[in-house]
């Protein structure tokens, strides 16, 4: 079961800071199934986010990586789950809201 994985990142990142691991253990992640985020994968591709390093500006979700996505994109990602609302996207649309709340980044892991 192929799965995606969320979670707000405490700290500022650097412009020269590179995330090529996973890191479970430093963040509070949340885990929701590929079944729910391919399908939206089209409908993120406008959302300006950053693949690994904030030096590499990207679009849409690195699929089969790690990817940062600042707060300015956080309202986009949140319309887009809300448009498919499911209890499935439930603590994703809270994770996504409270990252904006308070200014922080979102670490995404792909499959």
């Amino acid at each position: 079961m192929a799965n995606h994985e969320f979670g707000i990142m405490e700290t500022d990142t650097k412009k020269n800071q590179r995330f090529d691991e996973y890191e479970p253990k430093k963040y509070k992640l949340i885990k929701i199934n590929d079944d729910f985020i391919e399908p939206l994968l089209p409908e993120f591709q406008n959302i300006p986010c950053y693949w690994h390093t904030l030096k590499r500006l990207e679009m849409n979700l690195a699929y089969g990586g790690i990817t940062l996505i600042p707060p300015k994109s956080m309202e986009d990602f949140i319309s887009i789950f809300n448009s498919h609302y499911s209890e499935k996207y439930k603590d994703l649309i809270i994770l996504f809201k409270e990252a904006k709340r308070r200014n922080k980044y979102i670490i995404h892991y792909g499959i």
